[in-house]
């Protein structure tokens, strides 16, 4: 998911102001993690700021595919082998709510949102990351590889026994990847706990995924700007949003990608095509839920613009911008009304 920035608008007021501060980690999500707040002092900021960097540690390490922890059973875990098949897993319910949240978001953005595709995406991973380390020797995925790895991904095969925690996927050559829901379902679930506690006047950014919790400490709303990804110095950014409580979260093709003979391949792969999906440079999705929101921009990525309008229009306080790859942009009929001026 792509970098953000929020601008903090002066205005006037006559009563004193909380002091700003921010915190900044590398540890989490593969990515920059950023807190911006509001608070009486910097022991309260820290106190807030520690709380929410710990929650998001332990949903790092419970959704994590690469790593495995002693004493916890987590994704990685989940999908091991053992003696040739997928054990069941007994895990944190977290975990839980987590994937069943994944198989909703699949029936609404009618499988393009699909986290069994973890043996697809796992070989373009593999692929990516070798035509990195040496461009020179950048390769695409045989077609037919990617074919085989796709059969493979029925959601169905993964088992969630609520009543006892239990995950279990009863396809062994099937592997899950939550990379379109992970960063933005912790960030939602941390960002809710905050709230909770009535704790307000905060902004937590996760590699792009934006989540506002209340306003800002003289009561204005936040600004955040949407990167342009034509990187462009005279127009860094698209336009900027205000925001009281809301998502901003955006996915791109012109961050995580490699070169295969002059042509860029990006991360977000169409179920359909089994290939990068084109058409797009970014999409950016303003909601109530980060969750909602990583979950969205990744699943228009891989629809036209005439279905991604309709499933955002279908969706309460869900707003959308698209630039298509020529630069130009379109926007679902509410997005106009969180625009300001910078």
């Amino acid at each position: 998911m792509l970098g953000m920035l929020w601008t903090l608008v002066s205005l006037t007021s006559c009563e004193k102001k909380p002091n700003k501060y921010s915190a900044y980690s590398f540890d989490y999500f593969d990515t920059v993690t950023s807190i911006v707040g509001y608070a009486a002092s910097q022991e309260e900021f820290d106190r807030v700021s520690s709380e929410v960097l710990c929650q998001l540690e332990e949903y790092h390490k419970l959704f994590t595919i690469y790593h495995r922890f002693d004493g916890m059973e987590n994704l990685c875990t989940i999908n091991e082998l053992k003696d040739g098949a997928h054990r069941t897993v007994t895990v944190d319910r977290r975990i839980i709510d987590m994937l069943l949240y994944a198989k909703q978001m699949y029936v609404k953005t009618d499988g393009k949102v699909n986290i069994a595709m973890g043996s697809v995406l796992s070989i373009w991973h593999d692929y990516r990351e070798a035509g990195m380390d040496e461009p020179w020797n950048a390769k695409l995925p045989p077609m037919d590889q990617l074919t085989e790895a796709a059969k493979h991904t029925d959601i169905e095969h993964l088992v969630i026994d609520e009543k006892n925690n239990t995950v279990t996927l009863t396809d062994p050559a099937m592997t899950l990847d939550v990379g379109a829901i992970a960063k933005g379902y912790a960030v939602e679930m941390v960002a809710k706990s905050l709230e909770k506690q009535g704790i307000t006047g905060y902004v937590i950014n996760v590699g792009g995924n934006v989540r506002v919790i209340g306003q800002k400490g003289d009561g204005s709303p936040w600004t955040a700007g949407i990167e342009n990804p034509q990187e462009d110095e005279r127009e860094p950014y698209l336009a900027y949003l205000s925001l009281t409580g809301q998502s901003l979260v955006t996915s791109g093709s012109y961050q995580r990608y490699y070169v295969v003979d002059g042509k860029r391949y990006h991360h977000i792969i169409d179920p359909l095509t089994l290939m990068p999906s084109e058409g797009f440079l970014s999409v950016s999705i303003v909601c109530q839920s980060s969750a909602d929101g990583d979950a969205l921009s990744t699943a228009l990525f891989c629809m036209t613009p005439e279905q991604g309008k309709a499933l955002i229009e279908s969706l309460p306080d869900t707003e959308a911008m698209w630039v298509m790859a020529d630069g130009t942009k379109i926007t679902s009929s509410g997005f106009d009304r969180y625009i300001v001026q910078p």
